[in-house]
């Protein structure tokens, strides 16, 4: 594995962003920002996608530890449904930017759509995450704090296996839907279930 890039700039401090659950069915999407400390490198920072549960959760507590400062945004589905997964994708960001206390001099953001944040400079970066350090940081710290508000919602719907999928659209989340409509998590805006199967989406008793 390559080392990944620890700054992408001169400016100092430099946040990392990165989002989780912005293809998912159901639930929030959560974003996170991190800005590292240089002086503490966490050796094993790769994108959260190549690594396991259990090295992510490590990973997650190291982040927080070490890091000079992160900060949490998350925006629900109901906010999703009415602003759109891009909309919210980015409004998530700059929540989790407001949340943290050292306001960075630039921004690097993993993908390719952003809207300025208190005019902060920024840049996009498509696959940021396996290249720079903070947007691996941040896209772990993302990553663990939603599939632990999936799990809490798995336990209030355990049909729809949350636990396992995190409101991906398997095709275990999808036979769930089609057999027990949609929960009050589910975003509506999306396409729960292929075109061929008509769904009902006020089946669910309170929708």
């Amino acid at each position: 594995m390559e080392s990944l890039i620890l700054q992408y700039q001169e400016l100092w401090p430099e946040a990392g962003c990165d989002e989780a659950g912005r293809g998912c069915l159901a639930g929030p999407v959560v974003a996170a920002a991190v800005i590292l400390d240089p002086n503490k490198p966490i050796i094993a920072l790769n994108d959260s996608k190549q690594l396991s549960p259990k090295t992510r959760d490590l990973l997650r507590q190291e982040i927080i530890e070490k890091a000079l400062c992160y900060g949490i945004g998350i925006v629900d589905h109901c906010e999703i449904d009415q602003i759109n997964i891009l909309n919210a994708s980015i409004l998530a960001m700059h929540r989790a930017l407001a949340q943290m206390q050292l306001q960075p001099q630039f921004i690097l953001v993993d993908g390719n759509r952003f809207k300025a944040y208190q005019n902060i400079p920024y840049e996009c970066m498509v696959k940021g995450d396996a290249r720079f350090s903070s947007i691996a940081a941040a896209s772990i710290l993302a990553k663990t704090q939603r599939d632990q508000l999936m799990s809490h919602l798995h336990e209030c719907h355990p049909q729809y296996g949350w636990e396992r999928n995190q409101g991906y659209p398997t095709k275990e989340h999808r036979r769930a839907i089609a057999e027990f409509g949609v929960s009050p998590y589910h975003r509506l805006t999306f396409q729960l279930l292929p075109n061929e199967i008509q769904l009902d989406l006020f089946k669910s008793e309170g929708h």
